[in-house]
């Protein structure tokens, strides 16, 4: 059983080692390990994930979520067809997909760290129905504003981190890191594999020679006892604490824990106590045939942080130096969302991908409930599928019985008053990152529909990715998805396109396309 130090420790508490960070005892330095070339087989895991259904809007017009910005399954996926197979379906996180890319979203004015945007038109598989987007902008935050950093590199050095995906691609993309600090931040670095152990002590991030040379010589071999070093990194990031700074452990590895301490529930806990106390933690997934997706997503969730899976240098640049400030600094916290829907214009709707940040409709309002984190500059977005009222659908729509005890559902019953043309209410709650208690906004969204040729580049673009992840999943509710038409909407929306994730996408899509008619 994993043992806290200090559990009661809050956030900025006054305390000899949040006043004093140094000198402290570390243990000594790890011996270099010799790589293991042990055989390896194929032992990816993923969650399983059952597409979310139609809800009636008369029985249930609240839907309610938590703000996902994980990357990780559009690098992975692109990873399965790059190297000439489709991904399983679970691999396949349509959010994630989604929010891979950056949309044009204004930024947020006055206090609020983002902004909120909504289109309605056609959903492309099916012109019968609308497709709502819904996008949040993160407050992007200059250099200049960002706080210090305390970071502790969690690495994974185990036998099974050997191949040139692996390890060798851990130390390029930390020295892209390590490259954009000052010496107003701090790095430790952490080791895993038989025993755990520190090899570099908290060290100011201008003394670059010392941290880079420190990375390099890191070697891999043995097991894999990921709940030492998980305990271990933790403690170091509280001893070297910076109450105004980003406090964070930056964990990378293939995810497989197979040594010592390591039971899901028993490593959550560890990473829950620690996030209440100001210590988020970032999960960077590398490699395959052993990639344990779900334990890594597990973690990234309960650590107010954000996965991400690193499958070429150019991946890393993206996570580690453009979107830097996003990947490190969490602007507000558990943010959820909740959507109630007008039953006079919407007969019924879904929420598309999302499928493990579902909350219960209690939840919005519980500030105990943990939900997801937006960082400097990221963007989030959501889309629900909609039926509207008096449009007949082939797709098995739920139905309950009448309620006895409860008046018309369909009844508004808002003490403030509405327009007849809203089509739903979308709310936001979010926490500052220190803050325990949340600040609410709601916004109502008009029924006002524009075509599909003139919907914006955000929506056709982000309706493209979530079409592809639709037939990459074989979802029932894909209707008339193709290819052909995920190309068609991606090429027509794939804009300035500066960094050429765009291009990419549309060339994956094409590379599947191949792929499934082979």
């Amino acid at each position: 059983m994993v043992t806290l130090s200090d559990p009661g420790m809050a956030p900025g508490a006054s305390s000899p080692e949040a006043a004093a960070p140094a000198p402290y005892p570390f243990p000594g330095e790890v011996t270099p390990i010799t790589p293991n070339t042990e055989t390896q087989y194929n032992t990816e895991e993923y969650h399983l994930i059952t597409d979310n259904t139609f809800h009636l809007a008369k029985d249930n017009p609240l839907s309610t979520f938590s703000i996902d910005v994980d990357t990780a399954s559009y690098s992975n996926l692109r990873r399965f067809i790059t190297s000439g197979q489709l991904p399983p379906p679970d691999a396949v996180r349509i959010e994630e997909l989604i929010n891979y890319f950056t949309y044009d979203y204004p930024q947020p004015e006055g206090d609020r760290p983002f902004s909120i945007t909504t289109e309605i038109s056609q959903a492309p598989w099916n012109p019968q129905h609308q497709l709502v987007h819904i996008g949040l902008q993160g407050k992007q935050m200059v250099r200049e504003e960002i706080p210090p950093s305390n970071l502790v590199f969690l690495l994974d050095v185990s036998g099974s981190m050997s191949a040139p995906n692996k390890l060798p691609l851990v130390k390029s993309s930390l020295q892209m890191l390590v490259n954009q600090l000052s010496e107003r931040d701090r790095v430790s670095i952490v080791v895993y594999a038989g025993a755990a152990g520190l090899v570099l002590s908290p060290t100011p991030g201008n003394q670059k020679a010392k941290i880079l040379e420190a990375i390099d010589r890191l070697n891999s071999g043995g097991s894999t006892a990921g709940g030492a070093g998980i305990k271990l990194a933790y403690e170091v990031a509280k001893r070297t604490y910076l109450p105004d700074g980003n406090n964070r452990v930056i964990l990378a590895t293939d995810g497989d824990f197979n040594v010592g301490a390591s039971s899901d529930s028993e490593l959550v806990r560890l990473i829950e106590s620690y996030r209440d106390r100001g210590v988020f933690l970032t999960v960077l997934g590398f490699g395959m045939g052993n990639l344990k997706d779900s334990k890594m997503e597990q973690l990234a969730d309960k650590g107010n942080g954000n996965y991400g899976y690193i499958d070429t240098e150019k991946e890393a640049q993206k996570m580690l130096v453009t979107e830097m400030g996003g990947t490190l600094l969490t602007i507000a916290k558990d943010v959820k969302i909740q959507v109630e829907f007008n039953p006079d214009r919407v007969r019924a709707y879904r929420l598309i991908g999302y499928e493990n940040r579902i909350l219960q409709d209690r939840d919005f309002n519980d500030d105990r409930k943990d939900a997801g984190e937006l960082g400097s500059g990221h963007s989030v977005t959501a889309l629900y599928e909609i039926i509207p009222t008096g449009v007949d659908s082939d797709i098995p729509l739920p139905t309950i019985d009448p309620l006895r005890y409860q008046t018309n559902s369909s009844e508004i019953t808002d003490p403030t008053g509405y327009k007849a043309d809203e089509l739903m209410l979308v709310k936001l709650r979010y926490k500052h990152p220190d803050k325990n208690k949340s600040q609410l906004i709601a916004e109502p969204v008009v029924d006002r529909q524009i075509s599909l040729e003139n919907s914006s580049n955000n929506f056709k673009f982000s309706a493209a990715v979530a079409e592809f992840g639709m037939i990459l999943r074989n979802s029932e509710d894909r209707g008339d998805a193709s290819f052909t038409q995920v190309l068609d909407l991606a090429k027509g929306s794939r804009g300035a396109d500066l960094e050429g994730y765009r291009k990419e996408f549309i060339e994956l899509v094409e590379t599947a396309r191949e792929l499934e008619e082979r």
